[in-house]
């Protein structure tokens, strides 16, 4: 009986296996999860190995179902029929997909997920790129403009809120990444409501892929062969069991001494006119250095501690060499010299606590002390020893304190709820060492906001609000202000190639406490600089909407903006008689800007790859007496090819023009020539040439039309022009990284009261 037992148990017994390989290339898709059930009930699971090859012993004998999923690509079900004896399903292909809210959608490389863009880099644009800049020209995100030159991402012309994992991170962090531990990325042009009271215009998310046990290093240099300009990155980072550590450092230096300005302004009051034509010489040298040390310890998946400490010390050291042709005072030598020195450093504790799988807690407090010493001297030499001096000294100490509580509640797999609070109270002290003025001014800034999201069937809808109370006071001025933040969003996947969006936001710009401080500082012979306590609020209006296309390798988009700001802010000159003049933030009744623009992209065609962007915009401001409007076309194209470990890419930007107030400006002008080498997956080098055949390098022109202060100026970096870099980057995974966590505030505070100029 013993034998039967024995026998009839090895005979039901079998094993089956397989080997999981992406259908793209073949190659082994590591870590796949694999799940065996029968009658819809869980048996057994494992994960595939190095090589992609997974196996089970069972000794059920009925039909059995596999099922084989792994993130970034379409699940994969196999029948099995009843039977005995073992069983090899050989080479199992995995198509690359997304998976989201439990759909699985097959073959499309961005979707439109809550009302956000989603992307997942391909495998031919994350070999394209050198650097994680890179990556992001290279995607069909509206909106965004990646700058290889300053290593610098926007939105629609601004910074945007960064996240890594959900952490709010700087664009150092995003600089410390390489193209291929980027997962996907998260996009959107609005600000959600939890981050709307920062300043911030659209989100990037990105979420790293995974990682075990073990470390990284990765360093990253960047040097122009005759021009100082140096930019770095060095991170290494180690994991093991439930505690990770990482330390990075992110160094930039310039040194440029042909930095030109040219001008032609005029000071213009009720009885009284001076034309002034300026030819400046004006380098300048900086050294900037972000370095941050984290610990994350998480005993379980469902809670995570982390300790945060950066510091960001800075230099800075400007010069003036230039000739004065003044019509008033005659012609004069004038020479200008400043200083800068800021240090913030910060420490930041969070909490985060998942109850289960539709309640989680966040709570983050933020302590950051920091210091400006600002130092300057103006001096004008006239025809007779006539010299006039004006002196700007002023040491700046800020103390702050930033606590967050948010709450995150999903009801089922359409609607979630989050709301949340937060807190900022500061103390900062301006030492004006010329008059021994040294004003306290405090802050007690508090934002509660709650946020809804719905998705009806393949509509989704998202609501937020919140209520913004700051408090600000100093030595004789004292300002309240209570204002709504509102934003909605509804997104509608038409098909598997089209998709639309619409969008609306309200908020309010409130003034900064360097724009309400009270503290008159002459800086010409004619001009005086100020703050102005009576500044109001300024509120936005804003209307999108987008249409998207995507087809194989095609994707395109089109989008329509308007956006109305009344009470808009802008800086003003008026004339207080005795010659002198007066120049400070203002209200002027409102600013209108209507915009559309399309961008394509067509992508993995042999290698090669190129993205459009084309925009038109049209500005109207109305000031007390006058409007002023201005039409702007702006543009930039992006070519690359790949071919094994070498790749070529070109970037070329239009530059528009910018209306704000009487004031019009035009963007930087940038483009490049990259050849980029990568003889294993270790090392890349590179080469650059940029501002391409610019004699005067990087180019800041700009005008302005105000009654009281017009004036065109020229100014240009001529250590820029023909500028070739060479860069070199080198990592190493010593097994790897899991990254965990997400927080909901910056790990520092960059406020300030102090107004440099």
């Amino acid at each position: 009986m013993i034998f039967a037992l024995v026998a009839t148990s090895k005979v039901s017994a079998r094993t089956i296996c397989g080997t999981v390989l992406s259908e793209c290339d073949s190659t082994a898709v590591v870590g796949a999860t694999c799940r065996l059930l029968a009658d819809n009930k869980f048996i057994s699971g494992t994960v595939s190995d190095i090589s992609g090859a997974f196996t089970f012993d069972t000794d059920v004998s009925s039909n059995i179902t596999l099922e084989i999923g792994m993130t970034g690509y379409t699940g994969a079900t196999v029948i099995i029929d009843r039977g005995q004896g073992n069983i090899n399903l050989g080479n199992l292909y995995l198509s690359e997909g997304v998976s989201l809210d439990e759909v699985t959608v097959t073959g499309k490389a961005m979707i439109d997920a809550r009302g956000r863009t989603v992307v997942f880099p391909s495998k031919s644009d994350i070999k394209a790129s050198s650097t994680a800049v890179g990556l992001f020209q290279k995607l069909p995100l509206a909106g965004l403009e990646a700058d290889p030159i300053n290593r610098s991402l926007k939105v629609d012309g601004a910074a945007p809120m960064i996240l890594i994992n959900g952490v709010p991170s700087t664009m150092a962090d995003v600089n410390t990444l390489q193209p291929k531990d980027i997962e996907k990325i998260e996009y959107s042009r609005i600000t959600p409501g939890r981050y709307a009271d920062r300043g911030m215009n659209g989100l990037i998310n990105i979420t790293l892929r995974k990682r075990n046990d073990g470390g990284q290093i990765y360093v990253w240099g960047r040097s122009a062969v005759a021009t100082a300009f140096v930019d770095g990155s060095v991170e290494a980072s180690y994991h093991q069991g439930a505690s990770q550590f990482s330390l990075s450092w992110t160094p930039s230096w310039r040194n440029y001494q042909q930095v030109y300005d040219n001008s032609d302004e005029a000071y213009i009051g009720d009885d009284f006119r001076v034309d002034i034509k300026s030819h400046d010489r004006n380098p300048f040298n900086y050294f900037y250095n972000q370095l941050q040390t984290k610990y994350t310890y998480s005993p379980t998946e469902s809670t995570t501690l982390s300790v945060t400490f950066s510091a960001t010390p800075m230099t800075s050291k400007n010069r003036l060499v230039g000739y004065d042709e003044d019509s008033q005072l005659g012609a004069c030598d004038k020479f200008s010299r400043s200083t800068s020195r800021d240090f913030a450093p910060s420490l930041d504790l969070f909490l985060r606590r998942d109850f289960n799988e539709s309640n989680s807690l966040e709570a983050q407090v933020v302590g950051t002390i920091s210091s400006s010493d600002y130092r300057r001297e103006n001096r004008f030499i006239y025809d007779g020893d006539d010299e006039r001096e004006y002196v700007m000294d002023a040491d700046n100490r800020r103390r702050s304190l930033i606590t967050e509580v948010s709450y995150t509640h999903t009801f089922g797999a359409n609607t979630s709820l989050s709301g949340g609070v937060q807190n900022t109270m500061s103390h900062s002290t301006n030492r004006y060492l010329h008059t021994e003025y040294k004003p306290l001014l405090t802050e007690n800034n508090n934002y509660v906001y709650a946020d809804l999201g719905q998705r009806l069937g393949n509509v989704y809808l998202m609501a937020s609000t919140g209520v913004k109370m700051f408090w600000v006071k100093n030595d004789m001025n004292r300002r309240h202000f209570i204002r709504n933040i509102t934003t909605a969003r509804a997104s509608w996947n038409i098909s598997q190639k089209w998709s639309m969006a619409a969008s609306f936001i309200f908020t309010p710009d409130i003034p900064s406490l360097a724009d309400l401080t009270d503290y008159p500082q002459q800086t010409s012979p004619y001009l005086v600089s100020n703050g102005n306590p009576s500044l109001k609020v300024s509120e936005t209006l804003g209307y999108r909407i987008q249409a998207t296309y995507q087809h194989d390798k095609l994707a395109m988009s089109l989008n329509l903006l308007m956006a109305d700001i009344n009470n808009c802010a802008i800086s003003d000159v008026e004339y207080l008689g005795d010659m002198l003049f007066l120049s400070h933030p203002v209200n002027v009744p409102s600013r209108h800007m209507y915009k559309g623009s399309v961008n394509i992209k067509i992508s993995d065609i042999q290698g090669f790859g190129a993205r459009a962007y084309a925009g038109i915009t049209h500005y109207e401001n109305r000031m007390d007496g006058c409007r002023r409007r201005l039409t702007s076309i702006d543009g930039s194209v992006s070519l690359w090819w790949n071919k094994g470990p070498f790749t070529v890419s070109f970037w070329q930007k239009f530059p528009g023009k910018f209306l704000t107030g009487y004031r019009v400006s035009k963007d930087e002008n940038n483009n490049s020539l990259s050849f980029s080498y990568k003889p294993d997956k270790h090392w890349n080098f590179d080469i650059s040439w940029m501002y391409i055949f610019s004699k005067k390098g990087s180019q800041y022109p700009s005008w302005n039309y105000s009654p009281a202060n017009p004036y065109t100026t020229d100014r240009y970096i001529r250590n820029n022009a023909n500028m070739v870099t060479l860069s070199v980057s080198y990592s190493a995974d010593f097994g790897s990284i899991f990254r965990s966590g997400s927080r909901s505030l910056n790990n520092s505070d960059s406020g300030s009261s102090l107004l440099k100029m």
